[in-house]
């Protein structure tokens, strides 16, 4: 069990200052945002979307990473059996799960759709879904900070393996359609030819 070090006195310090400085209705809609029910559909619509483009390697390498999650976490939850903020007598809260269910289900689905989107949006409604995991997660007391932390962190290999793969793919199966700039009309065709006199 990880019982002392340098950051615990910290992490203690800050999450004793936020848990439960929100309404818990509204933290625990947050923190269910990184429940797999709610994730891993977003998840397995972008990579059925990717697939329909012909992005296969991409879709792969979703799965791939959210199915890794599990094999990551959950040994490292029994090797730190950290107990809970609000739950002294349990363990296993080191690192969070949710948090990481987020991240790659939430970023891996942006990355997918990212090269086929009109406007920069996947990635910032990404950020946005995970940011509101984390935080609902925190504030709750579900999860010190340095739990989600470190399930972010644990998360930056897995979305980058992703984000290779999903760039081969698009090189595999051709680049997808130019997005045009926002207020330019499309380009206007030059006039046909004038039948010749006969």
């Amino acid at each position: 069990m990880l019982a002392s070090g340098p950051l615990l006195d910290p992490d203690e310090r800050i999450s004793a200052a936020l848990v439960r400085t929100l309404p818990d209705a509204v933290t625990e809609r947050l923190a269910d945002l990184g429940n797999v029910p709610v994730a891993v559909p977003v998840l397995v619509l972008a990579a059925a979307y990717a697939l329909r483009r012909g992005n296969r390697s991409g879709a792969v390498a979703a799965a791939s990473a959210i199915a890794l999650v599990p094999a990551l976490v959950v040994p490292l939850k029994a090797w730190t059996a950290r107990p809970g903020p609000l739950e002294p007598w349990a363990a296993g809260y080191f690192p969070s799960g949710h948090t990481a269910t987020a991240a790659v289900a939430y970023g891996a689905a942006a990355l997918l759709l990212r090269p086929y989107a009109r406007r920069p949006w996947p990635v910032p409604a990404a950020l946005a879904l995970t940011a509101a995991t984390a935080a609902g997660l925190v504030l709750r007391g579900f999860h010190w900070p340095l739990d989600v932390l470190a399930s972010l962190l644990l998360c930056v290999p897995l979305l980058y393996a992703v984000e290779l793969a999903v760039v081969r793919g698009l090189r595999r199966g051709g680049p997808p359609p130019r997005r045009r700039r926002p207020g330019r009309p499309p380009p206007r065709a030059g006039r046909a030819p004038a039948p010749p006199d006969r």
